[in-house]
């Protein structure tokens, strides 16, 4: 295990949610499915209690905690993109499976869990700053899923 991990609470699907997030995300898979020794407050001794897996790269824990604690906005993760048909390949399967969209390139997973799938062009139009950055970020309060050919646009004013 590492030093530092990401600790996801889910009601009782993290198993589920880590296999899904491995067949979408590069550099993701499932490392570990621990189950509960004994009965414990969201479930029964046998049933799968944490699970060990990465997302791009990044190493989580997923805790089937019951239904105490929702997962919110105030944690997301960013998935960095290098076009259209990969922001649209990510948004699609968080979507399609479930998920839900919502605004400036944020969507939810049938967990609850947020993600901001943000095109690399975006990213650097706003770390430009002045203008460019203006207009970068007035499109992108346009948009759900970002597009994009339209913030390359804006971009070049």
């Amino acid at each position: 295990m590492h030093k530092n991990t990401i600790c996801l609470w889910y009601d009782k699907d993290a198993e589920a949610a880590a296999n899904f997030y491995a067949s979408v995300f590069p550099d993701s898979a499932v490392t570990g499915v621990h189950k509960a020794p004994t009965d414990f407050p969201g479930g029964k001794a046998g049933q799968v209690l944490t699970v060990e897996f990465t997302v791009c790269g990044i190493p989580c824990l997923g805790l089937n905690g019951g239904d105490v604690f929702k997962q919110t906005e105030a944690f997301s993760f960013q998935i960095m993109t290098e076009d259209q048909a990969e922001t649209d390949r990510y948004w699609d399967a968080i979507v399609g499976n479930g998920g839900k969209e919502s605004e400036c390139g944020w969507c939810k997973d049938k967990w609850g869990l947020s993600w901001q799938i943000t095109p690399r062009v975006l990213t650097e139009a706003m770390a430009q700053g002045g203008d460019v950055a203006k207009r970068a970020f007035a499109a992108m309060m346009t948009m759900q899923k970002v597009d994009v050919a339209k913030i390359e646009a804006a971009v070049r004013g």
